[in-house]
Formats: structure tokens, C-alpha cells, sequence
């Protein structure tokens, strides 16, 4: 992993009001990841090997694979995406994934948050 690539995502995605990070060294299948997180949701991961993983809605899922933002999970894992972070190119692709879900998730925590208050 190129910590100087983690470290511009981090930097943007960690500015989001709410965002928290948590790196795991046995996450999934045994393989170290950095999640963020808004309240306890996660909005995506990134692994030690380089590869980003989110989820979305399987429509979201299905565009972003068809228009070529997003691949589909390298472990076949129903609508989640992967994306490889190898350049600095990568970098703006990566983060407006991010930020897609970081929208989503605040949204659903603003509309759940108004219907407790009714």
C-alpha cells in the first residue's frame, strides 16, 4: 500500500464532519483494513493491499460497475464495489466513492432521526 496515496484520502475523508477511522489488523478473510465510519456505520474500508471496499444500494452498485467507476467486489460480495488505489489518479475516483456514501449514510441518519422525533 502507498501510505502517502492512504494518507490523502485520509485527509479529505477524516475533514467530514462525523467521520471516524478504525484500522483493524485482522479484518476480514485474516487482512489488515482502515475503515470510516460516520456514527457506527461504515461508509467504506480501504486494505492494506490498496483495494477500497464499499457498499451501496445495489442499483448505485450496478451503475458504478457498468459506467466503470467501481469494480464489483473482488470477493463476490453483493453490492459492494472495489477500487483499486495505486496512483494518484485513483485518488479523485476513490474519494467522490466516499463521499457517495457518506451522503447516503447521513441522509438515512437525518430521515431516521426525524421519525424518532415524531
Amino acid at each position: 500500500m502507498n501510505e502517502e496515496l492512504l494518507a490523502l484520502v485520509e485527509r479529505e475523508v477524516l475533514g467530514w464532519p462525523g467521520v471516524s477511522k478504525r484500522t483493524d489488523g485482522s479484518g476480514p478473510g485474516g487482512v489488515g483494513v482502515t475503515g470510516y465510519r460516520v456514527g457506527g456505520r461504515q461508509i467504506g474500508h480501504i486494505h492494506h493491499d490498496g483495494v477500497a471496499d464499499l457498499q451501496f444500494p445495489r442499483a448505485v452498485h450496478d451503475e458504478l460497475v457498468l459506467s466503470g467507476r467501481a469494480q464489483p467486489h473482488r470477493g463476490g460480495f453483493a453490492a459492494v464495489v472495489s477500487y483499486p488505489l495505486r496512483t494518484g489518479a485513483d485518488v479523485p475516483g476513490l474519494l467522490e466513492l466516499f463521499r457517495m456514501n457518506y451522503e447516503r449514510v447521513r441522509a438515512a441518519k437525518s430521515a431516521g432521526a426525524g421519525l424518532r422525533r415524531s
